[in-house]
């Protein structure tokens, strides 16, 4: 990563200026950041990548978002303190785009991808642990967030993504707000909460930005 141009991003011996210096302060250019997503889509995911006309506004709160943009952020009531809770359809992209998102910004500090159901799987193996290995301080992006199953260990039940969120929110409230943690979930908010019950609803309220696809938007995996 260049440090001392952080606006222009290299990916595969080509240099994406996606916005201009002026004194300390980096003012991006939504437009060149598209660019720069779709040739990083399709060194992640392939050719057929591509960003989608109708998922704009989506993007454009996503990218204010880690691009800190106070104006945009306050004009979508977006707390830029908070994590995304970004919520959709299945198959509308909502994976592709966390996953993606993290190289927009390489100064900042990344977020790990997740599977809700591989902390699960961890939990089954190793128990309480597990917990406290995703209840930590860094800083994750949990996939697929209330498709995952119960876990179980040594014949006893556990919600366990709904404990870690439950820890994640402590640790919220006592590092200034510094901590961020991500979701992406095809449940709506009364589904949330019938998962994981109205104590972890509530807090997810004070960890969360939510941004929410249109339930119509469309299967892109089709």
């Amino acid at each position: 990563m260049n440090f001392k141009s952080p606006h222009i991003i290299q990916e595969g011996g080509v240099a994406y200026e996606i916005g201009k210096i002026y004194g300390k302060e980096i003012r991006y250019d939504f437009k060149k950041m598209q660019v720069y997503l779709e040739a990083k889509g399709k060194l992640l995911f392939g050719e057929k990548f591509k960003l989608y006309r109708e998922d704009r506004e989506i993007i454009y709160k996503l990218c204010s978002y880690l691009i800190r943009d106070k104006e945009n952020c306050e004009k979508f009531e977006i707390d830029v303190h908070k994590g995304i809770l970004l919520s959709g359809p299945v198959g509308c992209g909502k994976t592709s785009l966390m996953k993606l998102l993290k190289f927009l910004v390489p100064q900042q500090r990344p977020y790990e991808m997740i599977p809700s159901r591989n902390v699960v799987f961890s939990f089954n193996h190793l128990g309480y642990k597990a917990i406290e290995d995703y209840g930590n301080s860094n800083f994750f992006c949990f996939d697929d967030l209330g498709i995952e199953p119960y876990g179980r260990f040594y014949g006893k039940d556990c919600n366990v993504m709904g404990e870690i969120l439950l820890s994640r929110h402590e640790l919220y409230l006592n590092t200034h707000r510094k901590l961020k943690t991500h979701v992406t979930t095809n449940l709506n908010a009364e589904e949330l909460e019938k998962r994981y019950g109205n104590r972890v609803r509530s807090r997810m309220r004070e960890l969360f930005n939510l941004i929410a696809f249109s339930k119509d938007a469309k299967d892109k995996r089709t």
